[in-house]
């Protein structure tokens, strides 16, 4: 009898869990050890807040946190700019996959291009940390002057963290994805 329980609360556990909660995925040079498995709630986080905005960046929500970890950054920031400058994504020079604005100078339509996704969550996560943070400019607010034009980028950014960091999906319509 305990073994049918045990059964039940297994596969209970298998269809109601997102499989996008899981670090599953290992990046080359990876040991594959089990601490690399464990449920990480900022990537369910950012993965429901992406999933919410519709942003074509979603099943990159792992990478925003590895990023944000080994760089020693905000885990919110790098999302939350794309969130300031293309809506996550959505809104973007043809196949750039820049979704920051990033080298996107005053005056021109794009800038800097990406091959993935994945390569420019990196290459503006290493951006930031090199040009900004290592430079004294360790804050959202120190960063806008420089960043962009718009005296309100600072306070938009926060806003998105904020809409990340409080996000709440709406729980019948997660488990009617989930079935």
């Amino acid at each position: 009898m305990a073994m049918k329980h045990l059964y039940i609360l297994v596969l209970a556990f298998l269809l109601f869990t997102p499989s996008h909660a899981f670090a599953f995925d290992k990046e080359a040079g990876s040991s594959g050890t089990f601490s690399e498995f464990v449920h990480d709630r900022r990537v369910e986080q950012l993965s429901n807040y992406l999933d919410a905005v519709n942003s074509p960046m979603a099943p990159d929500a792992i990478h925003f946190i590895r990023e944000a970890d080994r760089l020693n950054l905000d885990w919110k920031l790098i999302a939350a700019i794309s969130g300031v400058e293309s809506y996550f994504g959505r809104h973007i020079p043809r196949n750039s996959y820049n979704a920051w604005g990033w080298a996107i100078f005053t005056g021109r339509q794009s800038g800097r291009s990406f091959d993935t996704w994945k390569d420019g969550i990196t290459v503006v996560s290493e951006g930031l940390k090199e040009k900004y943070v290592n430079r004294g400019r360790e804050t959202v607010e120190k960063m806008g002057s420089v960043y962009a034009a718009d005296p309100a980028w600072a306070r938009k950014v926060r806003f998105f963290m904020n809409q990340i960091e409080t996000y709440k999906p709406d729980s019948t319509r997660e488990l009617a994805i989930a079935l």
